[in-house]
């Protein structure tokens, strides 16, 4: 019984040591709620659920020239014309959750960071990061090193959001415009 007791802690030992686990990182920094009162105050909002369908998904695609992964939309519509939507983008590995408020003309309004999953390259909270996508909308494209600065230690997170943005403000211009 001993001898099988330490090959079993042998064992373990060598698996563990040849493969081991990483570590899960996340820092949530604001909850839904939180982040549109910062964008929107408390103007009233209505919950809009929005499926997109396959023509859409590629109408958004081939105008904001980035893949559109979810198909439902979670998003709320201000009554001035305004939409808030929670989204997700991959940072380098794992996803970041965000949420975008758009004004009437599809412009941004203002992006929080709620979820940061990656051990860094969390930059990419820093306000005046941010603001370069204020007023922004579906008008051109972003692109990162361009319109947007980058952040060194954060290029991938930089690049996702960017996409992001550029997916959600045409989104907007391609279905939401219209509701």
């Amino acid at each position: 019984m001993n001898r099988r007791r330490f090959c079993l802690a042998a064992t373990a030992t060598l698996v563990t040591t040849l493969f081991p686990v990483g570590r899960v990182y996340a820092k949530t920094y604001l909850t839904p709620e939180q982040a549109r009162a910062l964008i929107w105050g408390d103007e009233a909002m209505t919950r809009h659920d929005i499926k997109l369908d396959d023509a859409q998904m590629d109408s958004i695609k081939k105008a904001s020239k980035t893949r559109v992964r979810h198909s439902e939309l979670k998003a709320w519509k201000t009554d001035s014309g305004g939409w808030f939507i929670l989204d997700n983008v991959i940072g380098k590995h794992e996803n970041i959750d965000i949420a975008v408020g758009l004004d009437a003309q599809g412009a941004v309004k203002g992006i929080e960071i709620l979820v940061y999953r990656e051990t860094y390259g969390d930059q990419v909270r820093n306000p005046k990061w941010r603001a370069q996508f204020h007023g922004k909308g579906h008008h051109e494209i972003l692109k990162l090193d361009k319109q947007i600065r980058n952040i060194s230690g954060a290029t991938l997170s930089c690049r996702h959001i960017t996409d992001g943005i550029n997916r959600l403000t045409h989104t907007w211009d391609q279905v939401l415009q219209q509701l």
